[in-house]
């Protein structure tokens, strides 16, 4: 009877998709996360983007603004925080936490921000 049990169990398993773990990141393009940042709101996403400008050292982190060619005007743009940085014009590949509605005070309201990202260069 533990055999059958078993095979059974054994045939399920081979059988199962592979379901993906709730730490993996979602990728997405930018035009998605303006899209979808109700949904997305306190998830890991995955981008890939050009690096078009760079601010660092401001609040303990440095923010980078991606651009993937995704997007019209005003959803074609996305501010990524890091305790990492990048170069304009690096392609990057940027895995972090999608917030909605943060305010930092003194006017700098982010309707949508990824932040706490890594970042990694893209080698071409």
């Amino acid at each position: 009877m533990n055999r059958i049990v078993i095979s059974l169990l054994a045939g399920l398993l081979c059988l199962a998709p592979l379901a993906v773990s709730a730490s993996d990141p979602v990728h997405k393009s930018i035009a998605d996360l303006y899209h979808e940042k109700a949904k997305l709101k306190g998830q890991q996403v995955q981008l890939q983007g050009k690096v078009v400008k760079v601010n660092n050292g401001i609040m303990n982190r440095n923010f980078i603004h991606l651009q993937d060619g995704s997007g019209k005007e005003g959803s074609n743009d996305i501010t990524v925080t890091s305790e990492q940085t990048a170069e304009v014009g690096d392609e990057v590949s940027v895995v972090g936490t999608v917030t909605v509605d943060l305010d930092f005070g003194s006017g700098y309201l982010y309707p949508l921000i990824v932040e706490k990202a890594t970042i990694t260069k893209i080698k071409k």
